[in-house]
């Protein structure tokens, strides 16, 4: 049997186990292309005893051709790399699976210039692999037929051990990303004084540098172990992510992480785990509307009013996310690699 060549611009460690239970599934290759990482956890190493090549973008072609794949997987990274995977898997007669992460279309020129080519490629790739419902519901809109989940994950084991510290006194919110608009960060600062006055309340921002606020405590970057910890000292995460013309949060993995310490989450319904059925309004979190700094008050302040309301809704979400694991996300891929390889027409130009 051929393995299969997954293609993509690194391995995070937040993927890292993912791609080994990938691996101990079925055999697979990785072709590495490097690039930018600005919305996403930054490279890491590769599973031990994986078959990695390094490659620019226009070379995962050649390694296609090489006949040594029985499919190939690719995604959405990388401006040259998508295309010339597909194109030459097409022109090879090999099935090709597309990983899709988005779930509305960016308003920028070069994704709308290079939007008929993507609705082709829905159409067209054997199969698609997506973050979860929501990303599926855009790519059946775009065309494609045969549609996985795969589901987002972290290592549960981890992020679920016990974190040192637990829940003072007054309430504590936690807000987990980079300082810029997409994270919504300035939502939150605005809505924080709408909701508390003086020091009613505690709000740490994590992976924010740089910043000096008033009564506001800033981590900066964090390991995952001190993370954890402030996962654990914290009755709530809140995700402000709101859409802009470049970007729309496809998941968001601190959602996850955050779950399996026990931990509520207000997150937007511009966040991916929102829209994608992780996070569930008034079941193990709430949701507000993006941008809104009045509603995002709001919710802050039924938490800190009903801390064992907040409390419940964590401890559901640690239920929840308990799911969500790398041996489920292998399994999506495993169940669109079995679902090419059963079809004698996967690899065929015909759409």
């Amino acid at each position: 049997m051929k393995p299969t060549l997954f293609i993509t611009g690194h391995v995070p460690a937040s993927r890292r186990g993912a791609f080994a239970a990938l691996a101990a599934r079925t055999p697979i290759e990785l072709a590495l292309f490097g690039g930018p990482h600005q919305h996403g956890a930054p490279p890491g190493e590769p599973p031990a005893g994986l078959a990695v090549h390094h490659v620019g973008q226009r070379e995962v072609g050649r390694l296609i051709a090489s006949g040594d794949y029985g499919a190939v997987i690719a995604g959405t990274g990388g401006r040259v790399a998508l295309p010339v995977a597909w194109r030459t898997a097409r022109r090879r007669g090999i099935p090709f699976v597309f990983w899709a992460a988005l779930w509305r279309t960016p308003r920028v020129a070069a994704h709308l210039v290079a939007l008929p080519m993507m609705r082709q490629i829905y159409r067209e790739s054997a199969a698609v692999v997506t973050y979860g419902p929501h990303v599926s519901a855009y790519v059946a809109a775009q065309g494609a037929r045969r549609i996985f989940v795969a589901p987002q994950a972290v290592d549960n084991d981890f992020w679920s051990a016990p974190g040192a510290g637990q829940h003072g006194e007054r309430f504590a919110a936690l807000f987990v990303g980079r300082a810029d608009r997409a994270k919504g960060l300035d939502v939150l600062l605005d809505a924080w004084p709408i909701a508390f006055e003086g020091d009613a309340a505690s709000l740490t921002l994590a992976g924010a540098q740089a910043l000096r606020l008033p009564g506001i405590a800033v981590a900066g970057v964090l390991d995952p172990t001190a993370l954890r910890n402030f996962y654990a000292r914290s009755d709530v995460l809140v995700i402000p992510s709101i859409p802009t013309r470049r970007f729309i949060e496809p998941w968001g993995l601190v959602v996850n992480e955050a779950m399996n310490q026990q931990c509520a989450i207000i997150a937007s319904d511009a966040v991916g785990a929102a829209a994608g059925g992780l996070v569930q309004h008034e079941h193990n979190g709430l949701i507000v509307p993006a941008g809104d700094a009045g509603a995002l008050a709001g919710a802050l302040r039924r938490l800190a009013d009903g801390r064992e309301y907040c409390a419940a809704l964590g401890r559901q979400g640690q239920r929840d996310v308990a799911a969500y694991t790398y041996s489920a996300w292998a399994d999506g891929f495993l169940r669109a690699l079995e679902s090419v390889w059963q079809d004698p027409n996967a690899g065929s130009l015909e759409p």
